[in-house]
């Protein structure tokens, strides 16, 4: 399998991702199950049809673009694949300014090249990105993204354990940045019921967490992949002044905030949204490393 995607990482990025949209197709098509999902997490959240269809070719296209970026060689930089960046200022200011800054980017277009344009661009003047990072159960894609993607140029990763959350902390304190996808369903233990789309859905205290006990600036990330394989467009939006950076919200009023952000974005970019992501379901029985954050 590493094989098969270091040769597809070679094959020309926009035909994978016309590829990728067939692929997305068939699987609407032929999984029952999948669609009812898909149709149903987009309409009980107020989306038309004609809103949300774009996203199903768009899921395949983001499969299809998982061997170049996992096994592309190490070299080749995701730099020139960014037609256009739009925030970019006001983040490199709050990353002048040392006070350390969170990068929430939920299940939207191309998150994964998301933090890799950042680390890469910004790796000279203010660091890596830093995230935290489970590996794979299965043995070949743990390697295959510890070989790939994970140490790429930009990138620094951190465990999801205790030790891992720490680390996070004392990278935000000392003015450093981290990427985090807000929209994940936590163990048990490691968030709070909140409202997404009209919905309860069980929501992460971590992103908060970070963010009042550090006082790391918050901003919103999106990494739109652009029509005819034409690249990609990073927008960067601040998220101040709301409960999720408050120290005195309760975790209920900042993950109510943070789900309102995520929301916005969703109704900006519906056609790339991942729609059958099960963002509904119950949390899993697990031991709760990260539900403290204290330093």
């Amino acid at each position: 399998m590493i094989f098969l995607f270091r040769l597809l990482a070679r094959v020309p990025l926009r035909w994978m991702q016309a590829a990728g949209r067939c692929l997305g197709w068939l699987v609407w098509w032929g999984s029952p199950t999948y669609r009812q999902r898909f149709r149903d997490n987009a309409e009980r959240a107020g989306f038309t049809p004609e809103q949300y269809r774009p996203a199903i070719g768009a899921a395949g296209a983001m499969a299809a673009e998982l061997p170049w970026l996992w096994a592309r060689p190490q070299d080749e930089s995701v730099l020139p694949r960014i037609a256009r960046w739009e925030g970019v200022d006001e983040l490199e200011a709050a990353l002048a300014a040392r006070r350390g800054v969170i990068i929430a980017s939920p299940h939207i277009g191309c998150w994964e090249i998301l933090g890799q344009a950042l680390g890469e661009r910004f790796v000279g003047s203010y660091g890596p990105i830093t995230a935290l990072f489970r590996p794979h159960r299965k043995k070949w894609m743990a390697e295959l993204l510890a070989s790939g993607s994970r140490d790429r140029r930009g990138l620094q990763t951190l465990p999801t354990s205790v030790a891992g959350v720490r680390g996070l902390i004392r990278t935000l304190r000392q003015g450093g940045y981290t990427g985090i996808l807000p929209d994940q369903v936590p163990p048990l233990g490691q968030g709070v019921w909140a409202p997404f789309l009209g919905r309860p859905a069980y929501t992460m205290t971590l992103l908060p967490r970070l963010a009042q006990q550090t006082g790391a600036r918050v901003f919103f990330g999106v990494c739109e992949r652009l029509p005819r394989g034409a690249g990609y467009a990073i927008r960067l939006t601040p998220f101040d002044g709301t409960a999720l950076g408050d120290p005195k919200a309760t975790p209920e009023a900042a993950a109510t905030a943070m789900n309102e952000g995520i929301a916005a974005l969703i109704h900006a970019l519906p056609g790339q949204y991942v729609w059958d992501y099960a963002r509904y379901k119950q949390p899993r029985g697990e031991a709760a490393v990260v539900a403290e954050v204290s330093s």
